[in-house]
């Protein structure tokens, strides 16, 4: 599971459906409507964003932080990976083969 965080609709759903066509991610969820409070260049930032959760295989992670870089607005894209510690056999062989290059 990766999360990566978009300024707008528009710019997550694109990032999302190029990680999905190019097979670096089985699946994207893009969920508005989160607030987002942070530090950045030496303020507190208070913004509101849209959520991807991407489902990929580890060892696709490389490639698809890359992706995320050329194709995101942001300075410094969220890309936060955390590992599946479990979950259905079948939808996880499902995540693996739909993210296989």
């Amino acid at each position: 599971m990766v999360l990566i965080m978009a300024p707008d609709g528009d710019t997550a759903a694109g990032i999302g459906r190029t990680l999905v066509e190019e097979r670096l991610a089985a699946c994207v969820n893009v969920v508005p409507g989160v607030r987002s409070l942070y530090r950045w260049k030496g303020s507190v930032r208070d913004d509101a964003e849209i959520l991807l959760l991407v489902k990929t295989r580890s060892d696709r992670m490389t490639a698809l932080a890359a992706r995320v870089r050329e194709l995101h607005p942001y300075d410094l894209p969220e890309v936060l990976a955390l590992p599946a510690v479990g979950g259905s056999e079948e939808y996880l062989e499902w995540v693996r083969s739909e993210s296989s290059p």
